[in-house]
């Protein structure tokens, strides 16, 4: 398509000031310090091994830890997070990422679903927070990414692949929840990609992805802001350098820990209630 020239006052419109939507210093911040403090002296409550090209759920009680760990080689995973009463209050990525960044770190917070709107979770420490934005301008755990599914799949490449991480999820869900795969299926949501390092090209920005930079040993953990139930699925893709919604990369399986802190580290500490915004107001 031939592009449309461009007007005398091209340069004026393209020099207009970048406004951050969501400044630094407007969200109600985290207790960092008490979260910190808290991490001392926990006990391991549970854990769940997620098997290559499968995925798995978890119960991650509030005031509780969890981990995502990589256990045997480099491998990105997708984490769906829902209330674990209410399976409509789900992680809501796209506001994750308007409200922080395309990318998440320690003392970022995962954001639930309209109309309840509060914090389900808050990362805690990460291992591959040292690798900040590469050369190609990709950064790690990404909240622009979907999750790789089959629909999409049948639509570039016209063949079926059943281990996608929306169908691994899907399945995680079901077992969980003792639920059809059709009724668990339109509870599975938007991810966050774990260990995945992403980014957009600089000439055609579009979305890309580079073999993730994370090793056995390596982890990021969160808080449970609200009683969660979580889904994560070992992608397909493996470390994701170079293919998804195959079994030609080499698969490894990732762990989930549950961590008890003291009960007295966290004191004065209380689970965020929902969205305070008055529902019948402007709303019918």
């Amino acid at each position: 398509m031939p592009s449309m020239p461009a007007p005398a006052d091209a340069d004026e419109r393209r020099g207009k000031p970048a406004v951050v939507v969501y400044p630094n210093g407007t969200l109600p911040p985290a207790d960092m310090p008490m979260l910190e403090a808290a991490r001392d002296g926990m006990t391991k409550i549970d854990e769940v091994i997620v098997p290559p090209r499968d995925a798995r759920a978890f119960k991650a009680p509030k005031g509780h830890f969890f981990r995502i760990v990589s256990v045997e080689g480099a491998q990105v995973g997708d984490l769906n997070l829902w209330n674990v009463d209410d399976l409509s209050e789900r992680f809501f990525s796209g506001k994750t990422r308007a409200l922080h960044a395309t990318h998440v770190g320690v003392g970022d917070r995962l954001w639930s679903t309209l109309p309840t709107l509060r914090p389900m979770a808050t990362i805690t420490h990460d291992t591959l927070g040292w690798y900040g934005w590469d050369a190609d301008g990709a950064g790690v755990h990404d909240v622009i990414g979907t999750r790789c599914d089959p629909y999409t799949n049948r639509l570039l490449n016209g063949d079926d692949y059943h281990h996608c991480c929306h169908s691994n999820l899907t399945r995680a869900l079901a077992s969980a929840r003792n639920i059809s795969v059709r009724e668990a299926e339109p509870h599975v949501h938007d991810v966050l990609n774990v260990f995945m390092c992403t980014g957009f090209s600089q000439d055609t920005h579009q979305y890309f992805m580079k073999a993730s930079p994370v090793r056995p040993g390596d982890f990021i953990e969160f808080f449970s802001e609200i009683d969660l139930l979580g889904a994560l699925s070992a992608c397909p893709g493996g470390d994701c350098g170079a293919t998804h919604s195959s079994d030609t990369s080499a698969c490894y399986p990732l762990k989930v820990e549950v961590f008890r802190p003291d009960p007295a580290s966290l004191k004065g500490w209380v689970s965020p209630a929902v969205n305070a915004y008055p529902r019948t107001h402007g709303l019918g």
